[in-house]
């Protein structure tokens, strides 16, 4: 059988390792890699390409960068390329009903929950700020709508009571992977029927904002836990603390644990010491530990350093 025509669109790291399963898929040529412009970064704010771009260079393969498909030019180059499928994973824009009638077979989309649950741009986060027991990966078919489309494959993950975005995220862009390469074997050989999305069932992932880190421990400890690991590594938890010599602070936490009940009543967010070099805070029914913190334009601080630096001169563990 002739080798389909593939063109990836995808732009973070999450689509990266997916590009790297479909380039091993034996029924397809990667044509043509589309990700989102270069971008500034760093102190020096120096161009820096996305990780799809980097692999994508890496692999030889021919790389587009508009920065959206309002020109009719663009959408000719990607009509010229003649895919049979157009691949899109976290590319960051809602592609027009003219990008994706290019596609011979079918433009798919890779998507981090069970649909129709958590559309949008940060259905990891919001699945585990939610406390979900489990998320996963749907492999659908695009239409112009946010995630909308019709479901070709879906697979389950659990949520684990440690895991962060960064582990989830790691986890779901290899089960995506391997998903999308087997719904590609499936639609080939006609062996998949698209199922609607039932509507009634759908909720929404919207972008994440940095304001929503900052964290309100009159809440159940087990809510500001799934805060926590929601938003590591970004936008990040914070609080602001309350110093011994009554200066403020901010202070970022870190993913840690639920403790043992307050067995005293105490102000919710105060910071109770450190038992086995974990920091140990005051939530409106636990205890929280963290084992580390990052003062606002510091470096990270385990749990004995930050005690030493900030809870005692004595510089004895507590």
């Amino acid at each position: 059988m002739k080798k389909k025509r593939l063109v990836f669109m995808g732009t973070p790291e999450f689509a990266a390792i997916i590009l790297n399963y479909v380039l091993d898929w034996p029924g397809g040529e990667v044509v043509a890699v589309y990700t989102q412009p270069d971008r500034p970064s760093g102190r020096g704010q120096k161009l820096k390409p996305s990780p799809v771009k980097e692999l994508a260079v890496q692999k030889g393969l021919d790389v587009y960068q508009p920065k959206n498909f309002k020109q009719e030019q663009d959408i000719q180059v990607l009509a010229a390329l003649k895919p049979d499928f157009l691949l899109v994973a976290a590319y960051g824009l809602i592609l027009p009903g003219k990008v994706l009638a290019t596609a011979k077979v079918a433009p798919i989309n890779v998507h981090a929950s069970l649909l129709p649950k958590y559309r949008g741009a940060a259905p990891i986060q919001r699945a585990i700020m939610a406390g979900e027991p489990a998320t996963g990966i749907t492999i659908m078919l695009m239409d112009e709508g946010m995630d909308t489309g019709p479901i070709l494959l879906q697979r389950a993950m659990a949520i684990g009571i440690d895991d962060t975005a960064a582990t989830l995220h790691d986890d779901l862009a290899h089960l995506g992977g391997r998903l999308l390469v087997e719904a590609l074997d499936k639609m080939v050989q006609n062996k998949l029927v698209p199922i609607p999305q039932p509507e009634e069932l759908a909720t929404y992932a919207p972008k994440l904002k940095k304001e929503e880190g900052l964290i309100d421990w009159n809440r159940p400890c087990l809510q500001v836990h799934n805060q926590i690991r929601a938003l590591y590594p970004w936008p990040g938890a914070y609080f602001d603390w309350v110093r011994p010599d009554q200066k403020e602070i901010r202070l970022h936490i870190y993913p840690g644990k639920v403790g043992p009940d307050l067995t005293e009543k105490v102000a919710p967010g105060t910071i109770l010491g450190v038992e086995d070099n974990l920091i140990a805070i005051a939530c409106a029914d636990k205890i929280y530990y963290t084992p580390e913190v990052k003062p606002e334009n510091s470096k990270a601080l385990d749990a004995q350093s930050f005690y030493c630096g900030y809870l005692s001169k004595k510089c004895v563990s507590g």
